[in-house]
């Protein structure tokens, strides 16, 4: 086959060659990418409008929704626009940096669900000692950290995988997914496959048992609260975040466990959307429907005459 390294664009899967659902998909997605960055932008004004929510639970949350934010805003305004023109192409540089910020806004996503969970240990299993550890500098210092973490990890798999020679520009995903990517490459790919799952495993493995071990204790230690009532207010902020990991891990092992195949199916394209574009859009509403203090954010935020007094209240 052709070496196709030096080419200018890739071609993406296309939904449907129909026209008429390509229009269906543009207007599903526009629906799915509205109601996401709603979502996650009125938690992130609730949060800096909000004095009672300049806490460290609430700035972490703050940066996980524009982390989701972010690869909701990489990937479906693409596919709404290939849809909608017709077209199937994403320039090389595009699909670069496509990977790129996927891998800095996801990996950086799951560093800050583990701090979240550090800092739900600390509140409720040392609550004298909590305003001392989970200070504004540390906190600042944690946050820094994901993001410097998603950044170092995506130079890191964006170089190695650009770096193989291409005998196809055609990806089979409606994306620049990286397992598609890897299909296109004309040499041994079993070094590089094997890098990749290893690195995987050791970030993602590490903070999911970090994740578990930790609200195994913070659960152990609710189970000793002599409150119902103090029980019922740590449930209330320990249970959406520990549904938002669920959700995040069980979407990757949806997409990424499964048996390798050289062909893409509407299955693929199912398991693509729901770890890709599934936890940004349900996020918010986990958060707002199970956290008593952003739901009280949010209504202040709906009537705009009482906020700002409330804020400097």
């Amino acid at each position: 086959m052709p070496n196709l390294t030096s080419t200018s664009e890739f071609l993406l899967l296309e939904f449907s060659d129909i026209r008429e659902l390509q229009i269906l998909h543009f207007f599903v997605f526009l629906a799915v990418y509205v109601t996401a960055v709603t979502g996650n932008l009125l938690i992130i004004i609730a949060v800096v409008l909000d004095h009672h929510l300049h806490t460290p639970m609430y700035f972490f949350l703050m940066n996980l929704a524009v982390l989701d934010l972010g690869l909701v805003s990489l990937i479906v305004p693409k596919a709404m626009a290939n849809s909608l023109l017709n077209t199937t192409s994403i320039s090389y540089s595009g699909c670069v940096a496509q990977v790129f910020f996927y891998f800095l806004l996801a990996v950086s996503n799951f560093a800050i669900l583990t701090v979240m969970a550090h800092d739900r240990y600390v509140a409720i299993c040392s609550p004298l000692q909590y305003e001392i550890i989970m200070h504004k500098g540390a906190c600042v210092q944690m946050a820094v950290s994901a993001w410097i973490t998603g950044t170092l990890y995506a130079i890191l798999h964006t170089s190695g995988t650009f770096a193989i020679t291409f005998c196809s520009n055609r990806i089979n995903q409606f994306f620049c997914e990286v397992p598609e990517i890897l299909k296109l490459s004309c040499s041994d790919l079993y070094r590089i496959e094997v890098g990749f799952l290893i690195l995987n495993c050791t970030i993602a493995g590490g903070c999911f048992i970090f994740i578990i071990i930790t609200y195994m204790k913070i659960f152990a230690t609710l189970l000793r609260m002599p409150s119902v009532h103090s029980r019922k207010k740590a449930l209330s902020t320990c249970i959406p975040h520990l549904t938002v990991v669920c959700l995040l891990v069980l979407t990757g092992m949806f997409a990424y466990l499964r048996p390798p195949a050289n062909t893409s199916s509407d299955l693929d394209i199912l398991f693509a959307i729901i770890y890709a574009i599934l936890p940004p859009l349900l996020n918010p509403f986990i958060y707002s429907m199970r956290n008593k203090g952003i739901k009280t954010a949010l209504l202040k935020l709906m009537d705009f005459g009482h906020f700002p007094q409330t804020s400097s209240s």
